[in-house]
C-alpha cells in the first residue's frame, strides 16, 4: 500500500499573524514539502492543477520535473490533471516527457476540477464537462498506446497520422487514476479502462464515497479486469496532529475556520465527526485511517493533505515528521494484516512493465 501527500497549492493568509506568502515562497515551500516527503519515507507526492488565484500550481509537470531531479524514490503524481480543459495531445507529451526524466516514477489523476470559470479561459463549455472528460481521455488513452493515430471527435480538430512524442517509457504509459467527488460517470470511466479510482473524501460523509467506490468496483469486475476486491482504489483526507488532541484542535482551529476550501461553514467538531478530516493525536489519525478499510474495503493508496489553509512551512514539515515516524509505519503494518493475497498493490512503472512483458511473451508462445 502506498502512502503520500497531496497539495492544492493555495496561497492563503496565516490567520494567526496575517502574513501572506508570496507566490514564489509558496512554490518553493511546495517543493520543500515534496523533498521532505521522500526524506521521511512516504511513497507519493501529488500536486493539484489550478489556473486561478489563490492557487499557484498551474504547471504540474514543471514542478514535478524539478522534484524528480532531486529525489530518487518518490512517485510523482497529480491530485488533479484537468482532462476537460487541457488538450489530450499536450497531456500525452508532457507526462511522457516527465516519465522519462523521472525514470518511470510518474502517474497522474484525471479530474474536471472545481472551478467553473476555467472552462471558458481554455475555450470550453462547462456544460460539456462530462462529455469532454470522456472524449478527451479516450484520445489520451489511444495516444499512449498507438504509435500512429487517426482520430476524430466532437471537441477538437481531427488527427491524421499523428504520433505523440516522446513515446511512453519502455512502451508503458503512466498509470492513471480518475478522481471524482460526485460523478458516477467518472467511476464508470475508470472501471471501463481498468484504471484506478481516487475518492478525495475530504468534503463529504463516508457514505457518499462508499456509493461511488462500490459502483466502480462492480463495474471494474463487469468489464473483466478482475474481481471487485481487486479494483484499484485511492483515498484522500486531511490530518493535523500534535502529541495530544487538545493542542491539535486549539492550534488548527483558526486555519480550519478560514480555509478557502471548506472554511466558514460547519464547525471543526462537526466536520471531523462527519468527514475523514482528523485533528488530534497520531493514534487518533491511525485509528480513523484504519477504519477506512471497514467502509471501502482493501485499497491501494492513501494521500493526506497537510499544507492547506495558510499553515506555515515549519508546521507542515513537523506534520510530515509525525507522519513518517509515528503514523505511516503503523498503518503499513496494520493494513498488511488480513489483506487477501489476491488484492494487488498500487501499480508502478516496474509492475506495469513486468505485466506488459508477460503479455508479450504469452502472445509469442505457440498455442498447444
Amino acid at each position: 500500500m502506498q502512502f503520500g501527500i497531496f497539495t492544492v497549492g493555495d496561497v492563503t493568509p496565516d490567520p494567526t499573524d496575517h502574513t501572506v506568502p508570496s507566490e514564489h515562497d509558496r512554490i518553493k515551500a511546495m517543493t520543500a514539502i515534496a523533498l521532505k516527503a521522500e526524506e521521511v519515507g512516504l511513497d507519493v507526492f501529488a500536486t493539484g492543477e489550478h489556473h486561478n488565484p489563490p492557487f499557484v500550481p498551474s504547471s504540474p509537470t514543471t514542478m514535478l520535473g524539478w522534484i524528480a531531479a532531486r529525489t530518487e524514490r518518490l512517485i510523482l503524481s497529480t491530485s488533479t490533471t484537468l482532462i476537460t480543459t487541457n488538450d489530450p495531445v499536450k497531456i500525452a507529451e508532457d507526462f511522457a516527457m516527465l516519465q522519462h526524466l523521472a525514470d518511470g516514477r510518474v502517474d497522474l489523476m484525471m479530474g474536471r476540477g472545481n472551478t467553473g470559470p476555467v472552462y471558458p479561459w481554455f475555450g470550453q463549455d462547462i456544460r460539456q464537462g462530462i462529455p469532454l472528460a470522456i472524449e478527451n481521455y479516450a484520445l489520451l488513452h489511444l495516444l499512449w498506446r498507438e504509435d500512429v493515430v487517426d482520430w476524430e471527435g466532437q471537441f477538437r480538430t481531427p488527427l491524421q497520422g499523428f504520433t505523440s512524442t516522446p513515446r511512453p517509457l519502455d512502451g508503458v504509459p503512466p498509470f492513471v487514476w480518475h478522481g471524482s467527488i460526485r460523478s458516477p460517470e467518472i467511476a464508470e470511466q475508470a472501471a471501463y479502462y481498468g484504471d484506478g479510482f481516487f475518492a478525495n473524501n475530504i468534503f463529504w460523509p463516508k457514505e457518499h464515497f462508499q456509493r461511488l467506490i462500490d459502483l466502480y468496483r462492480r463495474r471494474y469486475a463487469h468489464y473483466g479486469h478482475g474481481s471487485e476486491q481487486q479494483a484499484i482504489v485511492g483515498l484522500g483526507g486531511q490530518v493535523f496532529m500534535r502529541k495530544n488532541s487538545q493542542d491539535a484542535v486549539r492550534e488548527f482551529r483558526p486555519y480550519f475556520d478560514n480555509a478557502p476550501v471548506y472554511g466558514h461553514g460547519p464547525s471543526l467538531e462537526d466536520f471531523t465527526e462527519q468527514t475523514p478530516l482528523t485533528v488530534g493525536s497520531p493514534q487518533e489519525v491511525i485509528e480513523k485511517t484504519l477504519a477506512f478499510r471497514e467502509t471501502f474495503g482493501d485499497y491501494q493508496r492513501q494521500l493526506f493533505l497537510v499544507d492547506h489553509a495558510g499553515l506555515p512551512l515549519k508546521t507542515v514539515l513537523e506534520q510530515l515528521d509525525i507522519l513518517g515516524e509515528e503514523v505511516v509505519p503503523v498503518l503499513r503494518e496494520e493494513f498488511a494484516k488480513g489483506r487477501p493475497a489476491d488484492v494487488p498493490d498500487a501499480p508502478t512503472h516496474a509492475s506495469l512493465l513486468t505485466a506488459a512483458r508477460r503479455q508479450e511473451q504469452a502472445a509469442a508462445d505457440p498455442v498447444h
